[in-house]
């Protein structure tokens, strides 16, 4: 094992120091709380970089999802249709809320649910109160025919953009294209508040009864007086300022990002590898660079994450689908035809380093290490 680690995705502070300028100006102004300046800015600059008008700043991602579910009405015995690729935290509000998991599979195009997978789901088990859609690894989904689905049957689509910010469907960011919309700030995502996220509301109201939830659900009264079941959900001021810096150099983030993929891309087209594609009129952020491996070829991902590793250069499976999970073992999952999509997804699928600070040789000695293994 030799030279740096070349990592997956770390945390990319800027170079002009812009996130320490706003961290340093809380701790000048006292503002070590849940509240301050930096939050709102924080806020401001998504709003203007999504167009949403409506966002509330707050710990995790996760989090957003779990508010999102709240706003839907997501109650106990509920169902919730929730795509199967992608990681526990898409799913895991699901069960904070005691409602029903129904898993739905991907299409090959974009990983992504596939509409007539959830066209099916609802033919065997009624339309969902709520359908959490992923835009995985910062592809945009097939949004046009699952927004169609909702509105035919008043689900409410909630979406997971976590790894979207700065994709973009047909004109529209990721994370503005459902009636609520969750973004993480993750260590390892495109831009970081070190943990962090944010919910996108369609509506005012929505957004005024999140921050209300988010912040211990007060009611406004000399006391405190509580009506209902508040969380402790609210963004830091210093996590914000970190997060505002790291607005500032979003653009170039996303540009480097699309570079690395394009690089694979062309560095490797002679090699086994699929890589995740796009759907019509979207793009995306390209937060990792996906790709499966031709089932004809002898060599796993298990076998290529171990050549990189022993290269000090980290990769990573494809997310395993909630369906195979043992935590929701129990829970209903639906597929289009014989295969699932996403179980092959898994069983071919390895995420590649997609880190901005990975320089050009670094990126050139993971190709030339995944060339030797093919």
């Amino acid at each position: 094992m030799e030279g740096k680690r070349i990592f997956l995705a770390s945390p990319h502070m800027s170079d002009e120091g812009y996130e320490l300028e706003y961290v340093n100006d809380a701790f000048r102004k006292n503002w070590i709380a849940p509240l301050g300046e930096n939050v709102n800015e924080f806020e401001a600059a998504v709003k203007r970089f999504t167009g949403e008008e409506n966002a509330v700043a707050l710990s995790a991602g996760t989090a957003a999802l779990h508010l999102a579910l709240i706003l839907a009405g997501v109650g106990r015995g509920d169902k919730v249709f929730c795509q199967s690729l992608t990681f526990s935290a898409s799913a895991n509000p699901i069960a904070y809320l005691g409602a029903e998991p129904v898993f739905v599979d991907s299409e090959s195009e974009s990983w992504n649910l596939d509409p007539a997978a959830v066209r099916e789901a609802i033919r065997l088990h009624g339309a969902p109160k709520a359908l959490v859609a992923v835009h995985l690894y910062g592809m945009p989904a097939k949004m046009r025919e699952i927004e169609g689905i909702c509105e035919e049957y008043g689900i409410v689509l909630v979406e997971d953009a976590a790894e979207a910010l700065g994709s973009v469907y047909e004109g529209r960011p990721c994370g503005t294209l459902g009636q609520l919309g969750a973004l993480s700030f993750n260590g390892n995502k495109i831009i970081t508040t070190s943990g962090g996220g944010m919910l996108l509301c369609r509506e005012k109201e929505d957004a005024a009864h999140a921050l209300k939830l988010a912040t211990q659900a007060r009611e406004p009264f000399p006391w405190y007086q509580h009506e209902e079941i508040g969380y402790n959900y609210r963004m830091s001021n210093i996590s914000a300022g970190i997060g505002r810096g790291q607005m500032r150099v979003l653009p170039e983030r996303i540009a480097k990002k699309r570079e690395i993929f394009e690089t694979y891309k062309r560095e490797l087209a002679e090699k086994p590898l699929s890589f995740q594609e796009g759907v019509k009129d979207s793009a995306s952020n390209r937060w990792l660079t996906a790709a499966t491996i031709a089932d004809d070829c002898k060599v796993t991902p298990t076998e290529l994450i171990r050549l990189l590793g022993e290269e000090n250069i980290e990769a990573r499976h494809v997310w395993k689908p909630m369906h195979m999970q043992p935590v929701f073992s129990d829970c209903a999952f639906v597929k289009c035809g014989d295969a699932a999509v996403s179980e092959r997804l898994f069983n071919r699928g390895i995420c590649l380093p997609s880190d901005t600070k990975m320089t050009p040789g670094e990126q050139m000695k993971v190709i030339e290490t995944l060339k030797k293994a093919f």
